[in-house]
């Protein structure tokens, strides 16, 4: 199931080949409102460790931001602007969407899966990392695989993200019964685990490994089970705005075909500043050389 999440991963990537020279930039899009204002606004999560989140200092950090920085410097390049500001618009799973949608925000740098039906909204670039569902349980509960929930075991999911969805798929496939309670945010599903008020959170692997960084005592958490869904992240972008899709996939494949990705990957995740300790194995290798295109 894997290798079909990295195939989807390659054929994203086909339409970017063509340099963003190329295309002619509507009336006012995101790219000429970002030229205009020497502004780039960037979309961020408070907690989404490592990929976007505050670090001791109050300041929006992690391995997407990094990759949004990168086309706002493309970008600050290529309209050869004197300066480029960055601006922070701070997003919820629930908002995320709708601030891109509505042009609030002109990327969405933090761990979002690329899905179709998100696609009606927003458009996506190429994919920075490859993940699946798993579940973030106390070590010594038993607790390894979704199946062991069955019997009135209480996970927790995130509102109206895709490892919610696919949670309750599993559940349903699978019989089991399970009391699945709604989270808003990653702190909240923490603490509820903390004072023992549910037994699992599901979400994504590398985002329950970041979520265990900023427990109380992380050597007290787990992440198990093997996927049982599997998630390919990327930048969400505005839709119908193909010079700066462009950009941001040139930019993308630069980062591939340099090999500056690994190296921004082990920055944040091997061990990272978090240390998180995940390092990058060989499926998320193969899936970011695919995406390497010759501009």
């Amino acid at each position: 199931m894997l290798k079909r999440a990295i195939a989807v991963a390659g054929v994203i990537a086909i339409s970017a080949a063509t340099s963003p020279s190329a295309f002619a930039q509507s009336a006012g899009s995101s790219l000429e409102k970002i030229v205009a204002s020497k502004t780039f606004a960037i979309a961020y999560r408070e907690e989404s460790v490592p990929f976007s989140f505050i670090d001791s200092s109050g300041t929006p950090k992690g391995y997407a931001i990094d990759i949004c920085l990168k086309i706002a410097e493309a970008i600050k390049a290529e309209y050869k602007l004197d300066k480029i500001d960055i601006k922070y618009v701070p997003i919820t799973p629930q908002t995320r969407i709708p601030v891109i949608a509505n042009g609030t925000a002109n990327a969405e740098c933090s761990s979002t899966t690329i899905t179709t039906g998100r696609m009606k909204q927003v458009e996506f670039l190429t994919p920075d990392f490859i993940t699946g569902t798993k579940l973030l349980v106390r070590k010594g509960s038993g607790i390894t695989k979704i199946e062991d929930l069955d019997g009135g075991k209480t996970l927790l999911a995130l509102a109206g993200t895709t490892n919610e969805k696919a949670a309750l798929a599993e559940i349903e496939k699978r019989k089991l019964k399970v009391n699945v309670v709604k989270v808003k945010d990653h702190p909240q599903a923490l603490l509820n685990l903390e004072q023992g008020r549910a037994d699992a959170y599901t979400s994504n692997d590398v985002v329950l490994y970041g979520i265990r960084t900023m427990a109380k005592n992380p050597d007290d958490y787990e992440v198990v089970g093997p996927f049982y869904s599997y998630d390919p992240f990327s930048i969400m972008i505005p839709k119908n705005d193909t010079e700066l899709r462009a950009i941001g996939l040139r930019v993308m494949s630069n980062l591939y075909t340099s090999g500056e990705i690994f190296e921004m990957y082990k920055k944040w995740f091997d061990p990272g500043p978090t240390n998180i300790n995940l390092p990058m194995n060989d499926d998320l290798k193969n899936a970011l050389r695919l995406n390497a295109f010759a501009d």
